[in-house]
């Protein structure tokens, strides 16, 4: 993907704001196929609160893992002091998915009512206004992750770290699991570089393998860059997703 630097990274950045943990998108990927990961989605944020009283907007990235339900980064979700909150979304969120060329294809598009905040780590539920039912969610896969299993990542981050700007077209890169700890997954590129890895904007990517959801980009450091990213492992918040979205 253009994949600038592979999506997942902490997706609150705003070109026109600071962001709120922000996080690269996609970098040095491919574009994905027409009528590939119609469970990615772009998330849109309006009027999101600073201390100071004035707001902002950003961007974020999710998966459908329900039809009701997608699966993001906690912090794209939080108040005027970067805290995580749950209940009523704080702040207008439209969601598209079902889709991977916005110039080309309007997708579907809903409106996020309530979040859901994970204790594990940086992961959130976003539930939706009306279920989508012509999409295929993602699983999530209970199997603990494997050191060099490799993952497809996609998302709709930034392209580059330099005025960082979401993208129009969806990038996927692949990554190996380079690191395994309690909560988290280290994801190192693999194609088609190296330097593949998640960009602004692309907090929430999923990163898969087949049907199943692995790991849910967390935060990320500039990109492209060649080093190890942090994820949020799906598979320690299998039975929490199963009870929230049932």
């Amino acid at each position: 993907m253009r994949l600038r630097a592979l999506l997942a990274a902490a997706v609150l950045t705003t070109a026109t704001a600071p962001a709120a943990l922000a996080a690269p998108g996609i970098a040095h990927g491919t574009d994905v196929p027409a009528g590939q990961y119609g469970f990615v989605a772009k998330l849109s944020m309006t009027k999101i609160p600073r201390p100071d009283g004035s707001t902002y907007s950003s961007y974020c990235t999710g998966s459908l893992i329900a039809p009701g339900w997608l699966l993001t980064t906690g912090h794209c979700f939080h108040d005027a002091n970067r805290n995580r909150v749950s209940g009523k979304a704080p702040y207008p969120t439209t969601v598209t998915l079902g889709l991977v060329d916005e110039g080309t294809e309007s997708g579907i598009a809903r409106r996020v009512t309530e979040v859901v905040q994970a204790k594990e780590n940086d992961v959130a539920l976003a539930k939706l206004d009306t279920p989508v039912t012509t999409v295929q969610p993602l699983k999530v896969r209970h199997a603990v992750p494997k050191i060099g299993e490799q993952l497809t990542v996609a998302g709709w981050g930034s392209l580059t770290s330099t005025d960082p700007k979401p993208a129009t077209r969806m990038q996927q890169g692949t990554v190996a699991v380079a690191k395994l700890d309690p909560t988290t997954l280290g994801v190192r590129g693999a194609a088609p570089d190296i330097t593949t890895s998640a960009c602004t904007y692309d907090s929430g990517a999923p990163y898969f393998t087949g049907t199943e959801l692995v790991a849910v980009e967390a935060t990320g450091p500039g990109c492209p860059h060649a080093g190890i990213e942090t994820t949020s492992r799906a598979d320690v918040l299998s039975d929490w997703i199963t009870k929230t979205t049932a």
